[in-house]
């Protein structure tokens, strides 16, 4: 089965074509990862993934969705991570990481408190955009960033990544999908600039572009670099399919290595068209016409459907979310399903 086949980006050999995709647990105090972020990971790649991507991990405290996001901000996070990375790729798997910034959509409670802005007793903090657009009406107005405030961004997402270096990750997804902050200034319907940061294709990119430059120069060009994307906003007037392919020609050459393709976020209240799969045909239309190796993920549940994935040339890896929080031995079960054999921890094997 071409799922279980060996993928190479750069020096690295992903064992497989699962990958975890980054998923936000909100159990952080402070940015600080901990036991929780510990085993919920490196049950994971225990699981048998080739690849497990932390959560979005901000890259300034503004940054974060919510209180408790985790970080990369100081010293103190790098060393909470070690621990994490390095049970990972003692496991066999690659640890990664998802640097974001939340922009607009940050100063926000847990899913489970409710998902809202938080209330003035909530400890909120000031957000920033492209333009000073809330997310939806019972948001904060967040501030349009100036060119200091540009300036920051780039420059805190170049910190992060050499942190993200130091705390033992081995590949970077920048995280430019469901409505933070560097979608926003993808979108014409978040991004309402007129100066070099809007406007244009290549003026809402910019920012994009400027990002990815600045990771690539402090992470080192034996590993990758993922971009994670929306390749449609799902609403007229968005951000689309056809910008995207142009965005993964353009950052290709920029060095990335593969579009994570999701989709959806940037405003509220969009219908989305959800179905098994339903995001895959993005990731087969980038693959072919940016000519650049993608990422399938969205309700992909089954063993035959993500080998099918690989087989028919849609993407080069599938992202298993939901699912692998279900089942965090998803690989393992769908090798079996599968017919597949994989090598078990020494600890598993009288169970294979």
């Amino acid at each position: 089965m071409n799922l279980y086949t060996p993928l190479t980006q750069r020096s690295l050999e992903l064992r497989n074509r699962l990958v975890i995709a980054p998923m936000c647990q909100y159990s952080a105090v402070d940015g600080m990862p901990d036991h929780w972020h510990l085993v919920h990971l490196g049950s994971r790649a225990v699981g048998g993934a080739a690849l497990v991507i932390a959560e979005a991990t901000a890259v300034s405290a503004e940054g974060r969705i919510s209180p408790g996001d985790v970080g990369l901000w100081n010293e103190q996070q790098l060393a909470a991570w070690q621990p994490i990375t390095r049970f990972i790729a003692a496991q066999g798997a690659i640890p990664g990481v998802q640097l974001a910034h939340a922009g607009r959509k940050a100063s926000a409670q847990r899913p489970w408190e409710g998902g809202r802005a938080l209330a003035a007793n909530e400890g909120p903090w000031p957000t920033v955009a492209p333009s000073a657009l809330p997310f939806n009406h019972d948001w904060h107005v967040p501030a349009a960033l100036d060119e200091q405030g540009i300036a920051k961004v780039i420059a805190d997402f170049r910190v992060a990544t050499r942190r993200a270096l130091a705390a033992g990750f081995k590949l970077i997804e920048i995280h430019g999908a469901h409505g933070y902050l560097l979608h926003q200034f993808l979108s014409p319907l978040s991004n309402h600039r007129t100066d070099a940061y809007g406007g244009s294709f290549k003026n809402r990119t910019r920012l994009m572009r400027e990002v990815i430059v600045a990771v690539r120069e402090e992470w080192p060009q034996h590993l990758p670099l993922w971009l994670r994307i929306s390749a449609t906003d799902w609403a007229e007037g968005g951000w689309d399919i056809e910008q995207s392919v142009q965005l993964a020609k353009a950052v290709k050459s920029l060095g990335v290595d593969l579009v994570d393709v999701s989709s959806g976020g940037v405003i509220a209240g969009v219908k989305i068209p959800l179905a098994p799969g339903y995001q895959v045909p993005f990731a087969a239309r980038i693959r072919r016409d940016a000519d650049i190796a993608t990422g399938a993920v969205g309700l992909i549940t089954e063993s035959t459907q993500a080998a099918r994935i690989i087989d028919d040339g849609a993407a080069d890896v599938v992202l298993v979310a939901r699912e692998s929080l279900r089942d965090p031995y998803f690989p393992r079960r769908a090798a079996q399903e599968l017919g597949v054999n994989i090598e078990a921890p020494e600890q598993y094997q009288r169970a294979w």
